[in-house]
């Protein structure tokens, strides 16, 4: 019987993977002296022991999949709004 298609075995034998580093322990706690506080929340569903993984736009639970979204912080600068409204409008004279 014929083999059917798809990749051969022992093509990518080759390359190597890149293995990724997990985060460390002291990366998810803060130790000051006696007492351990832990830097990310619990997730509200799982309890304690299960961490809530920060992304870019959102927290979420690893093990049931509760997400949050983050809003995004839009910062105005007053002063340059103020400026720039002041230099269009002509300036006015006080008459008597």
């Amino acid at each position: 019987m014929a083999k059917k298609g798809g990749p051969k075995k022992g093509a990518d034998k080759g390359k190597q993977q890149v293995k990724k580093e997990g985060k460390r322990l002291s990366a998810l706690y803060n130790i000051s002296g006696d007492s351990i506080e832990r830097k990310n929340r619990n997730c509200p569903k799982c309890g304690p022991g299960t961490f809530l993984g920060k992304h870019k736009d959102r927290i979420v639970c690893g093990k049931c999949q509760y997400v949050e979204y983050v809003k995004k912080e839009v910062k105005k600068e007053v002063t340059e709004s103020k400026d720039s409204e002041s230099s269009d409008k002509p300036a006015e004279t006080k008459k008597e």
